[in-house]
């Protein structure tokens, strides 16, 4: 690993308009030491794909509390295959069954937190996914 600060993009997709925890993972991961860049809200999974190419992020980082994150991160990683691009990680966060769990880590996501999880545990699985201490 560089120099270089991991970067890490906070996706919103769709019509969820929950941001408090989107809000609050941008500062716990900018204190973390991340460089962090937020989409804000109503993106679509092609947007947030083509942003994360041309911003060059290590990781996306989906939020979601409309119970859709196995749609959008599925479309997400669809988008990011048609244009080539394997070695951007994602992660997720919000509302999300056990049967949902299985199924993004089937899909390769590396962390998968719901609601209630400790903050410090998505910083951690960042650290460790990028292998920095």
């Amino acid at each position: 690993m560089s120099d270089r600060k991991v970067k890490v993009m906070i996706a919103k997709c769709g019509c969820d308009i929950h941001e408090r925890g989107a809000l609050t993972m941008l500062n716990v991961f900018r204190d973390a030491g991340f460089e962090v860049i937020y989409t804000g809200r109503y993106q679509s999974e092609e947007g947030v794909a083509k942003a994360a190419i041309d911003e060059d992020v290590d990781i996306i980082a989906v939020s979601d509390l409309s119970g859709s994150l196995v749609i959008i991160c599925r479309k997400i990683l669809a988008a990011l295959k048609a244009e080539g691009v394997d070695d951007i990680k994602m992660m997720c966060g919000g509302l999300l069954s056990d049967q949902d769990e299985k199924d993004l880590y089937d899909m390769g996501l590396f962390a998968v937190m719901g609601t209630g999880s400790p903050v410090q545990a998505s910083v951690d699985a960042i650290k460790e996914v990028m292998g920095i201490e």
